[in-house]
Formats: structure tokens, sequence, C-alpha cells
């Protein structure tokens, strides 16, 4: 214990010494800003007295006082941004102690035996981390008086500021996944941060800090005049240097204060805390699989699952049953989840269910008719069955405008209706036909450079503006084996760093490799040739129909962003969801803050809509059906089993043009594409 006591005094003298060190930054500032008045108070001085006088002291005293007002007026107008302007807040949904009153009873109990100040309050975020946050500032204060049941401290302001304990916020799929002593364990450290927290010092250079980020970020605004813009340009460069200043100091101060509370919280559950430790780097793995390929596809229909903690759950215990380095996770689902520790379980799944919907989608603060939640029972229905749908029908749209026929000649009568065999036959490469020739860089570089004589003119560059611009909200929406080129399991998801998503057996079968520079994509309008790049090897009617399906995509996605552009945001203070989700404390003007997904690539775009019609060709057909798979998001079940080798014969359709792999497949299943099948 001397040895644990002396490395807590040591980041403690650590972060206090760096904490002084910040407030010394500010004292100079300060005294930089008084410097011009002092003079002048010295000048006035000697010319009362009889000491300075003469014309050269009067043209001093008069120079120097107008330039101490000038600087004391704009050194006010700093302090008072810094003072007024807003911290950042990151959202959470608050959770009173009368809808958790064990959870508070655990944390109060771990800083006591921590031996430090409980947090003011406790909140949940849709992220797989936890972490200490201040939110003492004014700004940050309670609503009015009939929602402070939903508030962190029911005391008022004053005894708020006084206190100065930050709030708890915990990561939501840890209370679902963890046992409560996995939880404890692994919050023991985050709460021993408070001690730390308490300090004056500490805490006086961390609202330092806050103010000055904040006042960045107030002055980054495009003021309404050039007076305007000028003023803002000057506090934003002051603060900015300031902040230069403290940056070292800042980062060290907080390096000591994770130490000491590193150091104090081993006391407490150290030999568990290594155990929960690998709950950690699996609830992130699941908690990025579930939001990348289950949560993103209901989102984009206009559909937000309100059980997500309950999903990841799911997910992980599906996981552990496929994997068998996870066999031992399992068996702790037999001791009591953290989650019993609310009172409503439920009720705050769903609040943080919608919460992260808003931050990775950018989905509306209240449900409607089209923002309604959907429960994991009718996921198949509501969400996989209508993606799939949805995505065929633009598929006969774009093939009516390139004038593609419903039906071949000598076709039987009620055969003309959009069926999967005119998506066959149109994508089917003839002899005479040849796939687009993949672009010879040197051959690009030199303009004397004879072109392929083999290569069919105008095919090679079908991609039209618009192609790659594909949003994020456009990714993969009915791709129920992960058809697409790109790995939805990206670790670009937002989510906080963590281990890298863990892969199961079925992804080799299920995943495609990731394309060259998909990751690259960006919306910026010049995307045409990165898209000619994506396109090349594929058949000229393939690079021509993902053209089309990309370009509609692209108006489709305007469309929704003028309208959503057109929607008043809610009013500050008020409560979304069944729980207070903290929405008057963060600015939900930017929102998604957090997208998942890349832009999709034209090949991606056309692989995916395939594989959708080839689904509901087998549904309205073959007797499928569609489903939910935990880790893969919607798949297609026949006989109530998951088909999984559906990807490479749809990739041999498109980059090749042969169908024939495709068609042993619908012949095994005993799909009829010839048959109609209903759209949405």
């Amino acid at each position: 214990m001397t040895g644990i006591g002396g490395g807590v005094e040591l980041g403690a003298q650590a972060a206090r010494s760096r904490a002084l060190a910040v407030l010394r930054v500010r004292s100079r500032a300060l005294a930089v800003a008084l410097l011009p008045a002092a003079v002048a108070v010295i000048l006035l001085a000697g010319g009362s007295t009889g000491h300075l006088v003469g014309g050269g002291w009067d043209a001093a005293r008069w120079a120097v006082s107008v330039l101490a007002l000038l600087v004391l007026a704009a050194t006010a107008a700093v302090a008072l941004v810094v003072a007024r302007a807003r911290p950042a807040v990151t959202p959470t949904v608050a959770v009173a102690e009368e809808s958790a009153p064990d959870l508070y009873r655990m944390v109060r109990d771990l800083a006591d035996r921590l031996d430090v100040p409980a947090p003011s309050a406790i909140a949940l975020t849709p992220d797989c981390d936890s972490w200490l946050e201040d939110r003492t500032h004014p700004a940050h204060g309670p609503p009015p008086a009939r929602d402070h049941d939903d508030l962190s401290d029911p005391v008022g302001p004053a005894r708020r500021r006084s206190a100065a304990a930050p709030v708890l916020v915990i990561g939501s799929p840890f209370l679902w996944w963890m046992r409560v002593g996995e939880l404890r364990a692994v919050l023991a450290p985050v709460v021993a941060g408070t001690g730390p927290a308490a300090h004056p010092d500490i805490a006086a250079a961390r609202r330092f800090i806050r103010g000055l980020d904040a006042a960045v970020a107030a002055t980054s605004t495009d003021g309404r005049g050039p007076l305007a813009r000028a003023a803002r340009g000057g506090i934003g460069g002051v603060s900015r240097l300031l902040l230069r200043g403290c940056r070292v100091h800042a980062a060290e101060m907080e390096r000591g204060v994770a130490a000491a509370a590193a150091e104090r919280a081993q006391a407490v559950d150290y030999g568990l805390r290594i155990v929960a430790q690998e709950q950690v780097g699996l609830a992130y793995a699941g908690w990025d699989r579930l939001l990348t390929r289950v949560a993103l596809p209901a989102w984009r229909m206009g559909r937000w699952p309100s059980r997500l903690d309950v999903g990841v759950v799911a997910a992980l215990t599906e996981l552990s049953r496929r994997d068998r380095l996870a066999e031992g996770f399992a068996s702790r689902l037999g001791e009591r989840p953290a989650c019993d520790l609310l009172e409503e379980p439920g009720l705050m799944d769903e609040a943080v269910s919608l919460l992260a919907a808003r931050l990775f989608h950018g989905g509306p603060a209240e449900t409607g008719p089209d923002w309604a939640p959907v429960g994991w029972e009718e996921y198949p229905e509501e969400v996989v069955d209508r993606a799939w749908r949805t995505d065929a029908a633009r598929l006969h749209r774009v093939l009516d405008t390139l004038g593609v026929r419903r039906a071949a000649e000598g076709a039987a009568p009620g055969t003309d209706g959009p069926t999967l065999s005119r998506v066959l036959d149109h994508l089917t490469t003839t002899p005479a036909e040849a796939p687009v020739p993949a672009r010879d860089p040197a051959a690009d570089a030199d303009p004397d450079a004879t072109p392929d004589p083999d290569a069919t003119p105008g095919t090679a560059h079908h991609a039209t503006p618009g192609t790659g611009t594909a949003t994020p909200d456009d990714q993969a929406t009915s791709d129920p084996q992960a058809a697409t080129a790109s790995d939805p399991s990206d670790p670009q998801a937002a989510t906080t760093p963590g281990p890298q998503p863990l892969t199961t057996p079925d992804d080799q079968a299920t995943t495609a490799p990731a394309a060259p520079g998909n990751a690259d994509h960006s919306d910026d309008g010049n995307g045409t040739e990165d898209d000619d790049d994506d396109l090349a090897g594929t058949t000229p009617r393939g690079a021509a129909l993902a053209a089309g399906l990309s370009a509609q995509l692209a108006r489709e996605e305007a469309r929704t962003q003028a309208l959503a552009s057109g929607t008043a945001p809610p009013p500050p203070g008020t409560t979304t969801g069944p729980a207070a989700t903290g929405t008057a404390l963060w600015d939900d003007r930017a929102l998604p803050l957090l997208p998942l997904q890349p832009p999709r690539t034209g090949r991606e775009i056309l692989t995916a809509h395939i594989t959708a019609m080839v689904c509901c060709a087998a549904m309205d057909t073959a007797g499928a059906t569609p489903g939910l798979d935990w880790l893969d998001g919607p798949t297609l079940l026949v006989d109530g089993a998951r088909r999984a080798d559906l990807a490479p014969h749809v990739r041999s359709l498109v980059e090749t043009g042969d169908p024939a792999p495709l068609r042993a497949w619908l012949s095994d299943l005993g799909v009829r594409p010839e048959k109609p099948v209903r759209l949405v």
C-alpha cells in the first residue's frame, strides 16, 4: 500500500505542477495586457507631479493612454468570450438517481473505497468508453424546475459549482454486456479521477483550457459584417495563441491525473479488472458490428432499432457460439448483468438507441411516420424486406431509363413485370462484347500512347457526374450477405479508438475483399475518375447501369437532405424519447457527428442492387424469407437456414457478365427468374 500511495502522490504532484504552469500562462497573458495601462498610469502620475513635463511627454501620455484603453477593451472582450463561451459537452442520456438507485449506490460505495469525492451524476452514452466530464459551466445548468428529475443534480447551480464534481459518463454497452463486478472494476480508475479533479489548481486550469477551446469554436463562425469578422478573428487568434502555450502543460497534467487515478484504483478489484478489460474489447467489437451491419440499414430505411444494447448482447452471444475463442464468455451470462442496476433498463435502452441514431446517422430527435422505432422481431419485415424491394425497384427504374425491354420477344404473357430475368439478360455479355479494360497509368501519363483496339469505344467512361458522390447514407442498404466490395466492419466507424472488430468464421463467405482505395473516396464532386477506375474490369452494360444507379442514389440523397434542411431543430431544453437525452447541452446542427461508413463505389452499388433483386425473386418464387444475422445484418433464409454463398455468384455476373454461376444457384433453390416480383 505504501508503493500505491507513493505513486498516487507522485502523479498528483505532477498534475498540480502542470496545472500551475497552465495558470502561469494565463497570468502572463494578463500581465502583458495590463502593461500598457501600467505605463499609462506612470506617465499620468509623472505629469501630475511635475516630473514628466513637456510636449514629448504629453504626446506619449496621450498615445500610451489610448493604447492602454484599446488593449484593456480587447482584453475585456477576450475574457468575456472565454468566460461566456459554451464548452463542448458529449451527447448523453442523463440517468436520474430515482431511475437507478442501485447504480448510484454502487458508484458512491466505490468512491468511498477509493477515498475520493463521488461523481455528481451519471449519464449514458452510445459508446464503448467511460470518462468523467465537467458540466459546472453556467450554460450547462439545470433547465426549468419541471425537468429536474432528468437532470444531474437537483440541488441548484450554486451548489453544483461549489462542489465542482464531474459527471460520470458510462458507455451503455458496458451496462448490458458486463456483469456487476466487472462494471465496478472497469469504473474504478474512472471514479478515482474525481480526487485530482477536486484540487483547486487542477480545476481552475481545466476551466481555463475549456474556456479557450470554447472561445475558439465560438469565433470560428462567420460574422455578419466586416467588423464582426475582424473582432471574431482577433479574439480567436488570441485564444489559439494561449491554447498553443498551454498545450504541452495541459497534456502532461491530464497524464498525471490519469496516473494518479490508476494507481489509486489498483487497491480495488485489481484481479477482476484484468478480466473486465477483455470484456471491454469484446464489447467494442460487438458494438461496431451491430452499428455498421445491423443498425445502419435500418436507419437508412427510416427505422431506428429501439433495443441496441440488447442487440449487442445477442451479437456477442452469437459470436461466442461461432468462435471457439469466445466460448468462455458465454458462461458469464448466468451472472447478474449490470443493467439490473437500472430500474427500467428498457426505457434507457430506447433513449440510448435514439441518441445513437442521431449521432451516427443524423436522424430526427423525435419519432414520426418517417422515423419510427422498430423491434428486433419486426426487423426482417420492416427493414430487410423493405430495403431489398426498394433497391430492386430502383434497379428497374434505372433499367427503364436505359431503354431496356421489360420482356424478351416471344415471352409468355404476364412476364412483362419487374423480373430477375430482365436484369440477367441485360448484364449477360455476348462473345462480341468485352469487359471494360483496366486503365493503364502509363498510358494515361503518355499522351502519345496508342489506345487499346479491343476496348469498346465510349464504354470506359460511362460514369456520370454524381457517380462518385454516393453518401454514407447509401451504404449497403440491401446487402444480405455483405456482397459489396467494402467491409462494413471498417474501424473507421464512429466510436472511440479500441480493438479491431472481431471476425467470424462465416466472414470469408459473406464479405468480399475490400476494393483498393475504397476508404479514400470523398464526396467532393470530382470522383468520376475514381469511379472509372473502380468500374474497370466490369462489362460495358454493368458500368452504364452502375453509373445510372449512382446518379439515382445521389438525386435521392439530395432530395432527402433538402427536406431535412427545411426542418427546424427542436427548441433547447426539450427532452426526446423516454428519457432526457441532453440535447440542450450540445449543438445538434451538424449531425451526424460520427458517420459510420465511407461512400460506396459504383461496383458496390451495382452488386448490392443485384443481390437485392435476387433475394426478392427468391422470396416471391421459392419461399425464402428475410432474416437477421446479429453479426452480418440482413440475410436470406431458405428453409430457415442462412444462405451465405450468394456473393461470389453475383460478383461473377458483375465483373465478367457470366450469369451461369448465378443461374445454377437459382436453379438449385428453385427460384424462377422469369416471374415478376413485388416491389415497393
